[in-house]
């Protein structure tokens, strides 16, 4: 039974501190599990809503460690293709095909654990294929060293020249200008008073010399407009990640299944820093023999909020 008592002046900051601890513990371990995707992805207030259905078996999601809530959530590279805040959503699918994914997020001061209500929360990844929106032009498998070609020697000189061939080894390199309008599978939405936010969105692909993983950004003290989230700064960067099992499964259904380029795994990726929920892996729920009806991910983050974090 959960504990439900409430810290008093009377207890010493350390017993109230402790009590705190297991609340917040408690509330961000709850699960919640997939089923069809009519039901299971029935959210429309950014809000996670429960699933229902008899004979659905999940896969378990891993319940929180004690002091979870005050581990901050590994900051890592932004990766090349970024692209500033300006579509304002939660559905970010639009016209690509994969399993559907309904993906919730829970913002929080890893020093205070409270919620960090109204942050902007961008997410961005690549299709099925391995390919980000805004630049379809680069393709997919890329790595870095233009599908499996020599990659360059000798130091850079001048500026780069002529359309890269892929995403860099481990998503990283400087950030690189769109090369076409499209927007698919990317969205800026914000956090409610719990510090959450909800997406829906398609389960991610792979590409050379990645994992499969989502980007994800959290920007506080900006402005909301019509044009989009403006000023402010961004207090974490980061990359959600899946557990192999998920992959596997999800390699198995089309459109992945057509996806040949040579997947990296989880173990073997260059920016996964190997400390499971703390460094962006996410808390999975599906149905083990139906993947493809739809999978829920969840992950709570832990930020410094008056700090700058760009990735």
């Amino acid at each position: 039974m959960t504990d439900t008592h409430t810290p008093t002046d009377a207890q010493s900051p350390e017993e109230r501190r402790r009590l705190a601890r297991r609340t917040v513990l408690a509330a961000s371990s709850v699960a919640v599990t997939a089923v069809g995707v009519g039901s299971a992805f029935a959210a429309t207030d950014g809000t996670t809503a429960p699933a229902t259905g008899a004979g659905t078996e999940a896969s378990p999601s891993p319940s929180a460690s004690e002091g979870a809530c005050y581990t901050l959530t590994s900051e890592l590279v932004e990766g090349p293709y970024y692209i500033d805040a300006d579509k304002l959503r939660q559905d970010v699918t639009e016209d690509q095909e994969g399993i559907p994914l309904h993906l919730t997020l829970k913002v929080i001061d890893a020093e205070t654990c409270r919620p960090l209500r109204n942050a902007a929360v961008d997410i961005w990844h690549c299709n099925a294929s391995g390919v980000y929106s805004g630049y379809q032009a680069v393709g997919s498998g890329g790595g870095g060293g233009g599908g499996g070609g020599t990659p360059p020697t000798g130091a850079p000189t001048g500026a780069p020249t002529g359309t890269p061939t892929g995403p860099p080894p481990g998503g990283g390199g400087g950030h690189q200008e769109p090369t076409d309008d499209t927007r698919y599978l990317r969205g800026t939405w914000h956090t409610d008073r719990h510090g959450q936010v909800a997406f829906r969105t398609v389960f991610p692909g792979w590409y050379q010399g990645r994992c499969v993983h989502i980007h994800v950004k959290v920007h506080v003290d900006g402005e909301w407009t019509d044009a989009g989230y403006e000023g402010g700064h961004t207090c974490h960067t980061g990359q959600l990640f899946f557990d192999e099992k998920s992959v596997l499964l999800s390699a198995a259904v089309e459109p992945y299944a057509s996806n040949t380029t040579t997947r990296t795994t989880l173990d073997e990726d260059s920016i996964y820093p190997d400390n499971g929920h703390a460094g962006g892996l996410l808390h999975l729920s599906y149905h083990r023999h139906h993947i493809a009806r739809g999978v829920r991910a969840h992950l709570t983050l832990g930020v410094e909020p008056d700090e700058t974090s760009n990735g």
